[in-house]
């Protein structure tokens, strides 16, 4: 027999009600267990379990999340923040260099330095759902700097330095 217990339903993008979140008590495990306590009476007594599952479980709760941000998530929940993109071979150095530089600022970084068109570098970070593409190339290698695409289809060329805590305040902010 479970005793009372509290649910938090949660509404997903689609309008479905989802149970994640729930506690209760329970009076029958303890028995089941054994489990006993000292009064202060100085007798034995079975306590009453609580039973909490704070997200349901951790599957539903990554489905009803993946599915409230149709895979893009925001910038400090994104498992790829910036993806780093270079143009040829001449400028792979500075990719490395800028993806190595975005990951020991604590940006969740990836280089892309395959021998395949800018095009569809780009085309698979959108498709990958990166909040940040930085492309490279000889210019921005020479400037140190990196020409970035957001999401929202902004783009702008902006020292790396000045990228990283760009990227920085916007994570801080959870935004």
């Amino acid at each position: 027999f479970y005793g009372p217990k509290i649910d938090f339903q949660v509404k997903d993008a689609l309008g479905r009600m989802w149970q994640l979140a729930t506690i209760q008590l329970d009076f029958q495990m303890p028995g089941r267990l054994e489990a006993t306590y000292e009064g202060p009476d100085g007798q034995k007594h079975t306590p009453v379990m609580i039973h909490r599952a704070i997200l349901g479980s951790v599957e539903r709760f990554m489905g009803v999340l993946i599915e409230h941000y149709a895979g893009r998530f925001p910038l400090w929940l994104a498992p790829e923040q910036v993806r780093v993109l270079t143009i040829s071979d001449k400028s792979a150095a500075w990719g490395e260099d800028a993806a190595k530089l975005l990951k020991n600022a604590g940006i969740r970084a990836h280089l892309d330095s395959r021998n395949e068109t800018l095009n569809k570098k780009i085309r698979e970070a959108e498709l990958e759902k990166a909040p940040y593409i930085c492309v490279v190339g000889e210019k921005e290698a020479a400037e140190k700097s990196v020409n970035v695409r957001s999401r929202d289809g902004k783009q702008s060329t902006m020292t790396l330095t000045t990228f990283i805590s760009t990227v920085q305040e916007q994570i801080a902010k959870k935004q």
